[in-house]
């Protein structure tokens, strides 16, 4: 069932990175749409992953002992 959700995930991001390279080429609407969905939840998730980032180095010691 994992590998089923796994590879949803992976077609879903293959055919928004192929709307984003045809959007930019001057597709139609709906392929620019798409494009921009793929955009925002690119942003998002590299946001989170920042904010992760930055929370788990705030708690780390200086290391002098």
């Amino acid at each position: 069932m994992l590998l089923f959700l796994l590879t949803g995930v992976l077609v879903l991001a293959i055919g928004g990175c192929v709307c984003v390279v045809w959007a930019a080429r001057g597709g139609p609407p709906w392929v620019r749409a798409v494009a921009t969905v793929t955009m925002v939840t690119g942003q998002v998730v590299r946001a989170m992953g920042t904010k992760s980032n930055n929370s788990g180095s705030n708690n780390q010691s200086s290391g002098d002992d």
